[in-house]
């Protein structure tokens, strides 16, 4: 398993930060991000947070969680399907790079130490929780098991619950009950110490987060409907709260649980009293609100900038804020010979990927496929700034382009990238954009399929919807293709779908290439090729030939095709850094490897065919490459584009403009 390499610098994380932990006291914070690492910052000023330490796992971090007893350890769970306990020193210092592995340190600092790794989980580790006695702690997973282990001895100590999908967050009350909810539906309340004494209860929608209230008597549970709910410890319903139009998320307690705080996917943190009454709402769309942690009075929510934001709880006033944006790419559109690159910053990079210049420190290729080439500087690029919101996906039609966004709107921009229209937010975030006919379709992270017209961006209607965030669309024929996590990949018009087939987890991407050829990619680690003909009436498509491809270890986040219909070369790129190819030349069908074409410092996050033998390939790195199908059948990289050169050359341009 290779490691992420995205050399944050000194002041804060590289990428998101997905989630915060105070520790007991409230004078340290640990953040985790999608960067591989986990910061614990000297919070003893809440205005002026600095990081003092930054400890390393191989994949993105999901999960920090301090010792209720023993307040120097700190558990840390990574898509890298471990969980590591340190000893924090009380004053480490964090020095100006990384070793690539462990903790960070100085000669003559007070360095963490790495105490246990749990390395026998089978899949990404979502979340974890300590149980009272401060030396074992509860493990929950993407393949939907609680496991119990004794952190003393790194040994594991049993089963605690499954789900029948991702398990996403767990709890542990002060009485040692143990609380995990799931995509299911399901929430499961516990104790390890007595087995066969589980209750259960499903609700009619995913359950994203729990948090039992300090005296153990209440647990509160986030659902993706944007409802809250409180809970007795035998899972009776106390209290019912409205929170959004949105999926809930995160949730946590003061500490005299007076007031509980709940960050949903419309961008907002929502804070009640114990009686689920509304004392704040607070909308910054640099804050990534998966996560929530209060302490002595203080906030501290999840960001997709370089650091957490923190809050007063009384007043819902600001005391800290991130310092630097991120540019992870997000989603590509091509627009007037211009490469378009959404990012987490909100920002719309434009650029030629046909530049004579390549960037600066990388290699313009020519024909030899990544291995030679001169070095040149950053050609002219753009930086619009679309949103203050991430940049989710990007349709280009035209002269103009739409963007959705993290908060739940849709942007209409001409190409220099001036608003022409906005949507209201559309009740969840939108990842996925496509122009069919004379509809844009917008997909939400709620699973709905939302028609606007495309110039005042007005709704016209909401199609089938999927059971499930809809990740990816594209056109097809009169009508489009749409992959989702219910499994599913989707063919037909507004209220007319067929679903083609299923995969063994959700879908992330879909690709088309004529009125011939559909490809998914899925978290199962395969990508599916399908060539399809009209039935014999012509108002339906049936799948004629099926291959399954494998190659990646890991979830398939993109896909496209290049080629012929009939026999198309299929792109794919991965969370484990990987972009492979496959030809599907060959007769037959079945199981088929492809081969490693590139590998990024992070995971492939989008990629863009941009005529039938080029495609652009972004990583969540900061890379773009250019790769073009030879006459031979093979794929080669020709250029290669690092989004934070391409970021720092606009704002130089910008500010030798305005002097």
């Amino acid at each position: 398993m290779r490691t992420i390499d995205l050399r944050p610098g000194p002041d804060g994380h590289a990428a998101p930060v997905t989630d915060v932990s105070f520790r007991p006291d409230g004078s340290r914070l640990a953040t985790s991000s999608y960067d591989g690492t986990v910061l614990v910052w000297d919070v003893s000023g809440p205005a002026a947070p600095r990081p003092l330490t930054r400890l390393h796992h191989r994949r993105l971090v999901n999960a920090v969680r301090w010792n209720p007893v023993h307040p120097d350890l700190l558990a840390t769970a990574s898509a890298d399907k471990t969980v590591a306990v340190w000893r924090i020193p009380d004053a480490p210092r964090l020095p100006s790079g990384p070793d690539g592995s462990g903790a960070e340190d100085t000669a003559g600092a007070s360095a963490p130490v790495l105490l246990t790794v749990l390395a026998r989980h089978t899949d990404d580790v979502n979340a974890v929780a300590w149980m009272p006695d401060g030396h074992r702690l509860i493990c929950v997973s993407e393949d939907g098991r609680a496991t119990l282990w004794d952190t003393r001895t790194g040994a594991f100590a049993g089963e605690a619950g499954t789900h029948a999908a991702h398990c996403m967050m767990v709890s542990v009350s002060a009485q040692g009950l143990v609380a995990t909810v799931g995509e299911d539906g399901m929430i499961a309340v516990g104790d390890p110490d007595r087995p066969g004494h589980t209750v259960r209860r499903h609700c009619p929608a995913s359950v994203e987060g729990c948090a039992w209230s300090h005296s153990g008597t209440t647990l509160a549970i986030t659902r993706d409907d944007g409802v809250a709910e409180l809970l007795a410890p035998d899972l009776t319903v106390r209290r019912t709260v409205t929170v959004a139009r949105t999926a809930a998320r995160a949730v946590a307690w003061a500490e005299d649980d007076s007031l509980f705080a709940v960050g949903a996917y419309d961008g907002c943190l929502h804070v009640f009293d114990a009686e689920g009454r509304r004392l704040h709402r607070v909308r910054d769309a640099r804050m990534w609100p998966r996560s929530v942690a209060l302490a002595r009075g203080r906030v501290a929510v999840g960001s997709f900038w370089n650091g957490p934001h923190l809050l007063d709880l009384a007043t819902a006033t600001p005391l800290a804020e991130p310092t630097a944006p991120n540019h992870g790419p997000n989603a590509m559109a091509f627009l007037n010979g211009e490469l378009l690159v959404g990012c987490d910053s909100g920002t719309v990079l434009a650029f030629d990927p046909e530049s004579p210049e390549g960037p600066e420190g990388a290699e313009d290729t020519g024909d030899t496929g990544g291995t030679g080439g001169t070095a040149g500087t950053v050609p002219e690029v753009r930086l619009l700034p679309v949103s203050d919101s991430p940049v989710l996906s990007l349709a280009a039609d035209g002269g103009q382009f739409y963007a959705g966004t993290y908060a739940g709107n849709v942007h209409r921009c001409n190409a220099e990238g001036e608003l022409l229209a906005v949507t209201d937010p559309l009740g969840a975030p939108v990842p996925s954009l496509c122009r069919t006919g004379d509809t844009l379709v917008a997909g939400t992270y709620n699973g709905a399929l939302v028609a606007l017209d495309p110039v005042s961006l007005a709704e016209t209607g909401r199609g089938e919807p999927h059971d499930g965030s809809v990740k990816s669309l594209v056109p097809f024929g009169e009508g489009f293709a749409s992959a989702a996590t219910d499994r599913t990949v989707a063919l037909g018009g507004l209220y007319d779908r067929t679903v083609l087939w299923e995969h063994g987890n959700l879908v992330n991407s879909v690709a088309t290439l004529g009125e011939r050829a559909v490809a998914t990619a899925s978290r199962d680690h395969t990508v599916q090729l399908g060539l399809l003909e009209r039935t014999a009436g012509g108002n339906s498509w049936e799948v004629v030939r099926r291959a399954t491809l494998l190659g990646p270890d890991e979830s398939v986040k993109c896909v496209a095709l290049l080629g012929d219909p009939e026999s198309p070369v299929v792109l794919a790129g991965s969370y484990d850094f990987g972009l492979y190819r496959w030809r599907t030349d060959e007769e037959g069908t079945g199981l088929r490897a492809g081969r490693l074409v590139e590998e990024f410092r992070q995971g492939v996050s989008c990629m863009l065919p941009l005529d039938e033998r080029r495609a652009a390939v972004a990583g969540w790195d900061g890379r773009v490459l250019i790769v073009e199908l030879d006459t031979d059948g093979e794929v080669r990289v020709r250029r290669r584009f690092d989004l934070g050169a391409l970021a720092g050359r606009a704002r130089r341009d910008a500010w030798a403009v305005t002097g």
